[in-house]
């Protein structure tokens, strides 16, 4: 009898364990088709460019749309209405929540941490403010002025152009959850290791004199209401639209060129992942570029599609929003000669560093 009841148990168990296996793997199945449809339908629209794509067939005809200007038509008509719709709600979204966020109250926040892990603050508190190097700036010199140490203002102003929610939100819509990822967790590194290095060489101190011998305004916080918030949101979102929309058109129309115009094997020859040169020659092309995040995405989407490798592609992003002419023309203002090189240098050795180490492990993103 105990034979049966043994042999009974180990069936059942087998069963259970079948059973089980099958449901996870189905719930596993789920739950990644749950991601592809927030990521396909959701933040990448698929449904928009098909829509988009059926309207222009209907209006143009099938032989205008199937060459390369009917679809290099629809990939910038897409690209420039998905961009601007998430850009809006985002910016939306991360203007309300800044808005707990005075730079007084910012200001003692980060006075409470110190060594690397106020760097880690400084770093993520540049994901929820200003979207482009230039208007983080003026906060940075604010900070400096207020006597925050310059491993923690050196990791914002890295972090503040080059990661924001925004820029993840459209990143994954783009190219996917993984990508999206990988580019906040480097650029969070680079601000972290930047700003580490500045300060403890000690050149963080080579600050402008008027900084340093300025003082900052207290002000009592003034708590907002519900609708002052919303009315500052509002604000800040169609602010940003206005200094960026046209950077997201040229952003797109460079997209669209590359993504029709362009044969693969001509960028590939260039900027391959087999090239040892991709990643320098991205990094130096993109930094006299002057655009933030949301213009670099349209360019890098259709370099991804013609199968430059990963790190080259974050490489480009991070070098044009980074370390952009004009913001580097407003920091030399901030800041003296040495500091500035150093910045720099630092910056753009953290973004090689990067591209290289993706680009040998890009077999993981495609």
């Amino acid at each position: 009898m105990k034979t049966k009841k043994c042999k009974w148990l180990w069936w059942l168990t087998g069963v259970i364990a079948v059973v089980g296996l099958v449901l996870l793997t189905d719930g596993v199945r789920g739950i990644q088709a749950v991601g592809d449809f927030i990521t396909d339908q959701i933040l990448g629209m698929k449904w928009l460019n098909a829509l988009i794509g059926m309207a222009f067939t209907a209006m143009f005809g099938e032989t205008f749309m199937s060459g390369h200007w009917g679809q290099a038509m629809q990939f910038f008509v897409y690209d420039t209405i998905k961009i601007v719709v998430l850009l809006c709600l985002l910016i939306f979204l991360i203007s309300y929540i800044q808005s707990y966020f005075p730079p007084e109250r910012t200001k003692k926040i980060l006075g409470r941490f110190q060594g690397i892990g106020a760097n880690a603050v400084g770093s993520l508190l540049g994901t929820v403010t200003p979207f482009c190097s230039c208007s983080s700036i003026p906060l940075f010199m604010g900070f400096t002025r207020a006597g925050l140490s310059s491993g923690v203002t050196f990791s914002f102003l890295i972090s503040s152009p080059l990661v924001d929610l925004g820029a993840f939100v459209l990143l994954v819509s783009v190219f996917g959850f993984p990508i999206a990822t990988a580019y906040v967790v480097v650029g969070l590194m680079l601000a972290i290791v930047g700003g580490t290095i500045i300060e403890k060489t000690g050149v963080g101190k080579h600050i402008q004199d008027y900084i340093l011998e300025g003082s900052i305004a207290e002000m009592d916080g003034v708590e907002m209401s519900q609708r002052d918030r919303l009315i500052y949101a509002k604000d800040q979102m169609l602010s940003t639209l206005k200094k960026v929309w046209m950077y997201i058109l040229v952003g797109v129309g460079i997209g669209a060129t590359i993504h029709n115009f362009i044969p693969a094997e001509w960028i590939q020859a260039v900027l391959g992942s087999d090239k040892w040169y991709a990643v320098p020659l991205a990094t130096i092309l993109g930094t006299p570029m002057y655009a933030d995040i949301f213009g670099t995405i349209p360019v890098a989407e259709a370099l991804f599609a013609k199968g430059v490798g990963v790190g080259t592609i974050l490489s480009f992003m991070m070098s044009v929003t980074a370390l952009s002419l004009p913001s580097m023309i407003m920091l030399s203002k901030a800041v003296k000669p040495k500091l500035l090189f150093w910045f720099v240098f630092i910056v753009v050795a953290g973004i090689m560093i990067i591209g290289l180490a993706f680009n040998a492990l890009n077999f993981l993103f495609v």
